[in-house]
């Protein structure tokens, strides 16, 4: 998997793109259950993001993690910001003197959502982004292990992705602004695991095309 950071604006105008194509969509979920803001944090970030994406070109990967993990936790508001900012300054940490091999990437998503797991003191069952966050993260690593065609390995990854985000409908939130009402959020997808899900998709379709 040959990667650089001169790439990273590439994914992160995949990620606007796709978000912005469902906003309606995302809105209508997350003011189901949620504070109908976060598709606009997400966007905030993302327009930071891109604009900082020039400068990020040359850098190795731990300084281009490190540098919009603050980016973001300065921009976004929301618990977006806060944990979508951890995980990247996680994977900075995590990616020092390192080059993006699928080993590598394995190794540093894992820890960036460990530590998003620490901060928003969540885990999987708790209907969060890290329903789609963690099985992917698990099933990255498993790929990396295995040293799976790349092709096969971004096909799992969109594929966990979705049952993660499609597990949260049935599931009993206990985070946020959708735990207080109980029983009347199951049904509802929830909003942060189908963004997480649709950016992973748009990730990974930038891979598919570019990483050789």
């Amino acid at each position: 998997m040959t990667v650089n950071t001169s790439q990273i604006k590439t994914f992160i105008q995949a990620a606007s793109t796709v978000i912005n194509a469902n906003a309606d969509e995302v809105t209508e979920l997350d003011q189901a259950i949620g504070d109908g803001d976060h598709v606009t944090n997400l966007q905030r970030g993302l327009s930071t993001l891109d604009g900082l994406a020039d400068s990020l070109a040359g850098l190795d990967w731990s300084a281009t993690f490190q540098k919009m993990g603050m980016s973001v936790m300065s921009t976004v508001g929301g618990a977006s910001g806060s944990l979508y900012g951890t995980l990247f300054i996680a994977m900075g940490k995590a990616m020092k003197d390192k080059d993006m091999s699928l080993c590598n990437m394995a190794d540093a998503f894992g820890q960036g959502v460990e530590a998003m797991k620490k901060r928003g003191k969540s885990d999987v069952g708790e209907k969060t982004m890290l329903d789609v966050l963690v099985p992917v993260a698990n099933a990255l690593h498993e790929a990396a292990e295995q040293t799976q065609a790349l092709p096969d390995v971004l096909a799992t990854l969109n594929q966990v992705a979705e049952q993660g985000c499609e597990s949260t409908r049935d599931m009993l939130p206990t985070k946020g602004r959708a735990s207080f009402l109980g029983e009347r959020a199951i049904g509802c997808i929830d909003a942060g695991a189908r963004t997480s899900q649709l950016m992973i998709a748009a990730i990974t379709g930038v891979l598919g095309e570019t990483a050789v």
